[in-house]
């Protein structure tokens, strides 16, 4: 039995007792591992573009999927790309998908879209935003390091214009 207070549910039975193991009804979430998918990183113009002094228009896209790949465990991707143009010419072009699986037990089914499109990649960033600025480093550009995102602020932007496919385009 669970009690409900203020809309916060607890996981005590009868009298504030603790429930017996196996019963506990209390939603929980957690990161069961992060790692990189896919990456690719482009340098088509090497090494003339190093000869170029114009400082190069960077354009950054962004993608979230998730899927349920086992009972209770969503895979999210935080698909980034970027490419980088000095001159008509390209710098350089970066197309990573980081993914990270996360356990979901318990989660109330009108919670489920926020948490997979919004706080699990948000959880994600920081990690994929390293990835990105040591392989534009490693390439022998200067370090591109990417702003933080409000995953959540966009999230809901999407969900009042009625917007249902991919949550993020362009940053």
């Amino acid at each position: 039995m669970s009690e409900q207070d203020d809309g916060f549910i607890t996981s005590t039975g009868i009298a504030g007792e603790p429930l017996a193991n196996g019963a506990d009804t209390a939603p929980a979430a957690g990161m069961i591992s992060q790692y990189i998918k896919d990456f690719s990183f482009e340098n088509p113009n090497a090494p003339a573009i190093f000869q170029n002094q114009t400082a190069p228009a960077i354009d950054v896209q962004f993608n979230i999927a998730s899927a349920q790949v086992g009972d209770d465990v969503y895979e999210i991707v935080l698909r980034i790309e970027v490419k980088a143009d000095a001159d008509g010419q390209v710098a350089f072009l970066v197309d990573l998908s980081y993914a990270g699986l996360f356990g979901l037990r318990n989660f109330p089914a009108e919670h489920l879209q926020p948490f997979l499109l919004a706080e699990a990649p948000r959880l994600m960033f920081p990690f994929a935003r390293r990835v990105l600025a040591d392989a534009i480093r490693d390439g022998g550009f200067p370090p591109l390091l990417l702003e933080p995102i409000d995953f959540g602020g966009i999230f809901l932007a999407q969900q009042e214009s009625g917007a249902t496919a991919n949550p993020l385009g362009s940053a």
